[in-house]
């Protein structure tokens, strides 16, 4: 069989300007087609990275001629794969056509649509090896775990419950030999950068664990790992991480530090095999106000950076997002890791119902911060979290999917909706001034120089005019 793997591209402003920053690895599509079966031909087709993603599809349709096309998408990209599934009916009528990804493990019924033969949810490896060998000997996708046909009322359950994260040791090294890694680059940040320190370096995308053991409302990641934090085995993620060939590293696990025993363990593997590596990854102010030392470890063998949830900028917000932890345990953190020379990404989030006056206390306390990698998000739970089915009822777009990006209010706003982007877009562009590279001085290559800003300035311009996004009636 030929396989044709399509990474979509994204359609709302705010996507696209986050991508001028950072465009990671089609990694969901790597490990696709590492887990196929021998014996068939896998190609990989990142539209993101097309001037005209719609015929570059086609393009690729047409040349290679593929008998399954998989097609993976967040919710924001839902009605783009859902076109692009029409197409490839259209233009291969005997081709078989399987999504999934984010949105087909969280709303698998928006996929009962034409063009669509099965939706695989969850995590995508076995699954798909399924998909591969029935399709390959002439059998129907029936009783595939964690597989819907949509048509074949017998395979409900599978649309029903959460999936589970297999057991990590069963997951193969992703195929990264299906695209040109010099694609993929993200802003590296630092707190000591050296001279001539690249802005847009190369980066590689890394899994070294799954799920979580909080319980934020809003996340989606509790229900589909059970509450467990799954690490992958060590001597795997070294494997794999030496392998690359790329110098930086973007670990994209949904929390690297928490399970203390293992991330020692494999900062030691890393250390003992002499892997010289530059990390990005992702944690907890309580895991850093518990684990100073650990973090002193992962800082000795390359990290550089670390993304730490803030969230919200008072203690009765963060209660109300059972976040677990406080303001103070957040600041504490952040001094820690720069102490330790490691650079943060301080996320945010705001609410629909912010007033002027919350906008300007979330101004204020981000300007009293230390230098830090600012980001600001709406905050948007996950279709099937209990925080989900609160704001149900009170979506105020027709279909919420085509702007679920956690940067589009999917409620209505206490402020018109212009002013809502104005100060939104005002916040962000000021977290963009207190990224540590602005602070350093230290000599930067021009052209990165002025890739930079103007991604800066495109970024802003999206949320300057996020309300354009909406219907007009909406706009206040």
């Amino acid at each position: 069989m030929r396989i044709l793997l399509v990474e979509p591209r994204a359609q709302l402003p705010t996507i696209l300007g986050l991508q001028r920053f950072t465009m990671l690895e089609p990694l969901e599509l790597g490990y696709l087609a590492a887990s196929v079966p021998r014996g068939h031909e896998v190609r990989v087709v990142d539209l993101r990275l097309a001037r005209s993603p719609e015929r570059a599809f086609r393009r690729a349709l047409r040349g290679f001629r593929p008998d399954l096309v998989g097609l993976t998408g967040y919710s924001h990209e839902a009605s783009t794969v859902k076109r692009l599934a029409r197409a490839a009916r259209l233009e291969l009528p005997g081709a078989r056509v399987v999504v999934g990804g984010h949105h087909a493990t969280v709303a698998p019924e928006d996929y009962a649509t034409e063009g669509i033969d099965a939706v695989v949810r969850g995590e995508g490896c076995m699954p798909f090896a399924a998909i591969v060998t029935r399709l390959a000997a002439g059998e129907r996708l029936s009783g595939i775990p964690n597989v819907v046909v949509p048509d074949d009322g017998a395979n409900r359950e599978a649309a029903s419950g959460w999936p589970r994260f297999p057991d990590p040791a069963t997951l193969p090294i992703p195929r990264r030999d299906l695209w040109d890694a010099r694609a993929y680059t993200s802003v590296w940040v630092c707190e000591d950068p050296a001279r001539w320190h690249a802005l847009f370096p190369p980066v590689a995308m890394v899994r070294s664990s799954f799920g979580c053991k909080m319980k934020c409302s809003f996340c989606v990641v509790p229900y589909l790992s059970g509450g467990c934090h799954l690490p992958r085995p060590v001597e795997a993620v070294v494997e794999e991480i030496a392998g690359l060939e790329a110098d930086h590293v973007y670990f994209c696990d949904d929390e690297n530090f928490i399970d203390e025993a293992f991330a020692s363990e494999l900062a030691e593997a890393l250390a003992a095999r002499g892997v010289r590596k530059r990390y990005f990854a992702w944690t907890r102010s309580t895991t850093v106000n518990r684990s100073p030392e650990l973090m002193r470890a992962w800082r000795e063998i390359g990290l550089d950076a670390a993304f730490l949830g803030f969230e919200f900028s008072t203690d009765d917000e963060l209660r109300s997002a059972a976040k677990g932890g406080s303001v103070a345990a957040n600041e504490r953190a952040l001094a820690t890791l720069r102490s330790l020379g490691i650079a943060v990404h301080a996320a945010f989030m705001i609410t629909p119902e912010y007033s002027r006056d919350d906008f300007d206390r979330l101004r204020a306390y981000v300007r009293a911060l230390p230098p830090a990698q600012c980001s600001f998000t709406v905050c948007t739970p996950s279709p099937g979290t209990p925080d989900y089915d609160e704001i149900k009822p009170r979506i105020w777009v027709q279909n919420p999917f085509d702007l679920h990006d956690c940067m589009h209010p999917l409620t209505p706003t206490t402020l018109p909706l212009p002013e809502f982007s104005r100060l939104y877009a005002r916040q962000v562009a000021e977290g963009i001034a207190k990224t540590p590279l602005r602070r350093a001085s230290h000599p930067v290559h021009p052209w990165h120089l002025a890739r930079v800003m103007l991604a800066g300035a495109a970024y802003r311009r999206s949320y300057e005019n996020l309300y354009r996004d909406y219907p007009r009636e909406l706009w206040g």
